[in-house]
């Protein structure tokens, strides 16, 4: 379950960051005046840690992340995100998203939710079908 990680810091831009972390996911909101301008959602994490990502100015993005961990014997690198080269099931993320999201509200969890339908891999898989937050707990 995805838990809130207070306190909730500001930005020098006066953005407001929420950060929600689970075992396997973290997902991190910026807001700018109560309204969500960017998230980043980071899944995988124990093994082949992938990113999703979504801005008001950039639209979305899937990456994949180093952690810097790779080298044994050597001192923990900073993480990098690359951008992804292989497909990802979208629909699948949105579904484990949304099993993890019960301490997120509902209209932030499915803003969330809908970004990730959005998705080009998730669009041509979900052909003429229309997906919300109850049919995809109910069909998960």
């Amino acid at each position: 379950m995805l838990q809130e990680i207070l306190p909730a810091r500001h930005t020098g831009k006066s953005r407001f960051k929420r950060w929600f972390n689970s075992r396997d996911m973290d997902l991190f909101i910026w807001f700018n005046q109560g309204v969500p301008v960017r998230f980043l959602l980071s899944y995988n994490k124990l093994k082949n840690e992938h990113a999703f990502g979504w801005a008001q100015d950039e639209g979305l993005n899937h990456y994949r992340v180093d952690t810097g961990e790779e080298f044994a014997g050597s001192y923990k690198q900073s993480p990098i995100m690359f951008e992804a080269e292989s497909d990802f099931d979208a629909r699948q993320l949105a579904h484990d998203f949304l099993r993890r999201s019960d301490n997120i509200e509902a209209s932030l969890a499915d803003f969330i939710f809908a970004r990730l339908l959005e998705y080009p891999a998730a669009g041509s898989k979900l052909a003429g079908k229309h997906l919300n937050r109850d049919t995809a707990i109910n069909n998960s």
